[in-house]
C-alpha cells in the first residue's frame, strides 16, 4: 500500500423507513400515508413494521460496525448521496453496509481502494458482493490494514465526453434519452458506423452481466422461441476479463437509421463510440442510479471502454 491505513470510511444509504421519515415529517404521518394507499389498515401495518424492523437491523449493523472498528482504525459513517463529492485520502479503506447495489454504486467512487462489504441483514439480502457480517469484518480490515489480504477484482467500465466528463460504472452503462421517447446517435465500432434509432444501449461489465443485460437476451430468446427457432433461454453471451460487451434495445430500421450495429465485445483497443442526434434529453447514467448522469445532447460524443480502474473488494481469508 502507498500509505498506512489509518481511517474507514462506513458508508450505508438511507433506509426505506429514513425516506418516510423525510418526506411526512413524521412515523404518524407516514403510516397515515401507507394506510390511505394499502385501503386496509392490517397491511399498511404490516408494510410499516417491515420498513421499520428494516432500519433497526441496518443501523444496529453499522453500530456493531464502528465497535468492531475500536482499537483498529478511526471511522466515520458517510451516507452514500454524499459519495460523487466526496475526497478520499490515501490512509483510508471503504466499508460498505448495505445491499449489493450499495457495493456497486460506492465502487465507482473509492478509485481501487479496498472495500469490505458488510451483510447488515443476511435475512433480508442474498449479499452476492456481501462476504462479510457485522461481526466478522474486524478481522477482515485488520488483514487490510496489515496489508495482508485476498481481492476480488471487478472490471469498471468508463464512458468518456469529448468535453472531458467521465462517468464509471460497476455493472452497466445506459446511454439514451432520459424518457420513454426513441434515443437518436450515430453509432462506430470495429470500423463500421450507422445511425441508430433505439432504446438506448446498455454497455455491461463481467459483474453486470447476469442484470440487466441477462434481460435483454431473455427477452431475445423468448421471441425467437416464440417465432418458433428454439433458442434456448439463458444462453447468452458474457464478457470477459477485461471485456465489455454492449447491446443496442430495439433498433427501429428505417430509410435512414440501420439496425446492423447491435452488439458486440469492448476492449481496450476496441472501444465504441457513440455521437448525440438528440437536441435534449440524452442522458448517460450507471448501474441503474439515474442520479449519476451525464448529459447525452447534439454534440456530445462519447466513448466507451474499460475503464483504467478496477474495484477491489476484499475476500475472506
Amino acid at each position: 500500500m502507498s500509505a498506512r491505513l489509518e481511517y474507514a470510511i462506513v458508508v450505508k444509504s438511507k433506509t426505506r423507513y429514513e425516506a418516510l421519515l423525510e418526506r411526512f415529517n413524521t412515523a404518524g404521518q407516514a403510516r397515515f400515508y401507507l394506510k390511505r394507499k394499502a385501503g386496509q389498515e392490517a397491511d399498511s401495518d404490516a408494510e410499516f413494521e417491515e420498513y421499520f424492523q428494516e432500519h433497526q437491523r441496518i443501523e444496529a449493523a453499522v453500530a456493531r460496525v464502528q465497535r468492531e472498528l475500536t482499537g483498529v482504525v478511526k471511522s466515520k459513517v458517510v451516507d452514500r448521496t454524499y459519495l460523487p463529492s466526496f475526497l478520499f485520502a490515501d490512509n483510508q479503506l471503504v466499508i460498505v453496509v448495505g445491499q449489493d447495489g450499495l457495493v456497486a454504486n460506492a465502487a465507482k467512487y473509492v478509485r481501487g481502494r479496498p472495500l469490505v462489504a458488510v451483510n447488515p441483514d443476511p435475512e433480508r439480502y442474498d449479499g452476492v458482493l456481501l462476504p462479510f457480517r457485522p461481526e466478522t469484518c474486524r478481522a477482515a480490515v485488520q488483514r487490510v490494514v496489515a496489508d495482508n489480504y485476498p481481492v476480488q477484482e471487478h472490471q469498471l467500465a468508463e464512458a468518456r465526453l469529448n468535453d472531458g466528463q467521465r462517468l464509471l460504472a460497476f455493472n452497466d452503462l445506459f446511454i439514451g434519452a432520459a424518457s420513454h421517447v426513441s434515443a437518436r446517435y450515430k453509432i462506430s465500432f470495429g470500423g463500421a458506423e450507422e445511425v441508430h434509432s433505439s432504446s438506448g444501449i446498455i454497455v455491461s461489465t463481467p459483474a453486470g452481466s447476469t442484470g440487466w443485460l441477462s434481460s435483454v437476451f431473455n427477452m431475445r430468446a423468448a421471441l425467437e422461441d416464440f417465432a418458433g427457432s428454439g433458442a434456448r433461454t439463458g444462453t447468452f453471451p458474457r464478457p470477459k476479463g477485461q471485456e465489455l460487451l454492449f447491446v443496442v434495445r430495439e433498433p427501429f430500421l428505417s430509410q435512414r437509421t440501420q439496425c446492423g450495429l447491435v452488439a458486440g465485445r469492448l476492449h481496450t483497443g476496441r472501444p465504441l463510440q457513440l455521437e448525440s442526434l438528440m437536441p435534449a434529453g440524452g442522458v448517460i447514467f450507471s448501474d441503474g442510479v439515474e442520479a449519476d448522469f451525464l448529459h447525452f445532447n447534439a454534440g456530445a460524443v462519447a466513448t466507451i471502454a474499460p475503464a483504467a480502474e478496477v474495484a477491489r473488494l476484499v475476500q475472506p481469508g
